[in-house]
């Protein structure tokens, strides 16, 4: 005959819970001790899955809700009007948006031309990357033009190593290169579990652009 086990009693529970979660405070009370230095950031959202420049636009809600200066830079997108950027260019004393490419890569077919852009661009994001009043620069799909060696890597470094010390910035796009990823703060890769596009499902305006 097998024997059946009896559930804890709520107030077991409840107490080992009390004394998991007191536990828990005393090693995060400790790390948060243990970080203090305040500086500018610098993140990367990569991988194939969906949410790199979603997170990047949640990020800039943030910062103009706490007063900051934002300026964005798209380097694939500009081809057709994105909902981030007609919503955002409602605040242009608050937000500068430049979206400067001329669509995905396998629509422009010509490399030259995407250098130019992607040039063109980086030259934007170079006057964000020197103006200290910027507090949080968003630079979407670099890692794209990074990829495909529209721009030199150790070119693209040294402006950001260079940038004003309290500066956040956000760089996005699959396929970060490692060494961007060596000088980053902050690193995280999306991944695909499952996509509606795989299911015959178009891309729609407010999901996907």
């Amino acid at each position: 005959m097998q024997a059946h086990s009896i559930p804890d009693a709520p107030d077991d529970i409840n107490s080992r819970h009390q004394r998991r979660m007191a536990r828990k405070k005393a090693l995060m009370d400790d790390k948060i001790q243990q970080a203090q230095r305040e500086t500018g950031v610098l993140l990367i959202h990569t991988g194939n899955g969906k949410g790199k420049s979603s997170s990047a636009f949640g990020m800039v809600m943030r910062a103009l809700g706490h007063g900051m200066q934002v300026g964005v830079v798209q380097f694939i997108k500009g081809a057709m009007s994105t909902g981030e950027e007609i919503f955002l260019r409602r605040f242009p004393e608050e937000v500068q948006f430049h979206a400067m490419g001329e669509g995905y890569t396998w629509e422009t077919q010509n490399r030259e031309r995407d250098i130019e852009k992607a040039t063109a661009a980086w030259q934007q994001a170079r006057q964000f990357l020197r103006d200290p009043a910027i507090g949080l620069v968003v630079l979407d799909e670099l890692n794209i033009a990074l990829k495909y060696h529209y721009l030199n890597v150790q070119d693209v470094i040294a402006d950001l190593d260079a940038r004003p010390e309290m500066q956040h910035v956000v760089i996005t796009g699959r396929g970060a290169l490692p060494e961007l990823i060596e000088i980053a703060d902050t690193v995280t890769e999306m991944q695909v579990i499952k996509h509606a596009f795989k299911e015959g499902i178009v891309a729609q305006a407010g999901v996907e652009w």
